[in-house]
């Protein structure tokens, strides 16, 4: 490929090396804390009321649909990773809830018409090749049913390159997860190299992200076959410069 030529081809994308026990050790706490308040929210944007299917869509380690579930939705969730499916299967039960968790791929759902509503939560989308990413959508749209919300919930483009940074380190306690990130301008990837030092062992994990802005992803998702397309912030208002989170709302026609 000669330099400045733009390509489709599927990024690294490691599930289990990237969203792994490191990554709750670092992360988990921080999200954790926020999981009722977030999972409230989620519910008011989608409209679900008891009795309601809901797909949790790249469900990680079950702080969501766990909750959902807890106020009286019938949540599957669907992820890659073992070790969060394991950690959210012990999660609900400790919670004493009933979610279907699914080992699988965002690309080849096995749904159709199935679910109510449709949620994929904290940038876990963006992790494929184009192509990928808009397999995803569609997949989506196939599994709603008629009529049925889509929220997708990512960084927020606008506020994040301002602040974005080639490097950012999170410590817990003596471990460090440092993360060397690089913005490509042709494929609008955050290219992360990632440096996890924990308990005296040092691993990588190299991984990249799609950014989009609001006009891209509204796009896609009609291109997807959604309507009723419509951006909100973190806080539910409007989607703003000063949100640092973007949500796309979408309905199945």
């Amino acid at each position: 490929m000669s330099d400045g030529e733009i390509t489709n081809e599927e990024p690294t994308f490691d599930a289990e090396g990237l969203f792994d026990d490191d990554y709750l050790h670092f992360y988990g706490p921080l999200i954790d804390e926020r999981a009722q308040a977030e999972s409230e929210f989620v519910s008011q944007l989608l409209g679900v009321s008891p009795g309601d299917e809901v797909l949790d869509l790249a469900c990680g380690h079950g702080r969501l649909a766990n909750r959902l579930a807890a106020m009286g939705c019938r949540v599957t969730g669907l992820d890659s990773s073992a070790t969060f499916l394991r950690r959210a299967r012990a999660d609900a039960a400790e919670l004493g809830v009933e979610v279907t968790y699914v080992d699988g791929d965002m690309r080849e759902l096995p749904w159709q018409e199935r679910f109510d509503a449709a949620l994929n939560w904290f940038t876990a989308f963006g992790y494929f090749s184009d192509a990928g990413n808009r397999q995803v959508l569609s997949e989506v749209h196939r599994a709603l049913r008629p009529g049925g919300r889509f929220a997708v919930e990512l960084n927020n483009i606008v506020e994040l390159l301002p602040r974005y940074r080639a490097q950012v380190v999170h410590e817990v306690g003596d471990d460090m997860m440092i993360d060397h990130h690089r913005l490509d301008p042709l494929t609008m990837r955050s290219i992360v190299e990632r440096v996890v030092l924990r308990g005296g062992q040092v691993r990588r994990v190299p991984h990249a992200v799609r950014m989009f802005t609001a006009p891209e992803l509204r796009d896609w998702l009609h291109q997807a076959g959604f309507t009723d397309v419509s951006f909100r912030g973190e806080d539910g208002g409007a989607l703003s410069t000063a949100h640092r989170r973007m949500i796309a709302l979408a309905t199945r026609a």
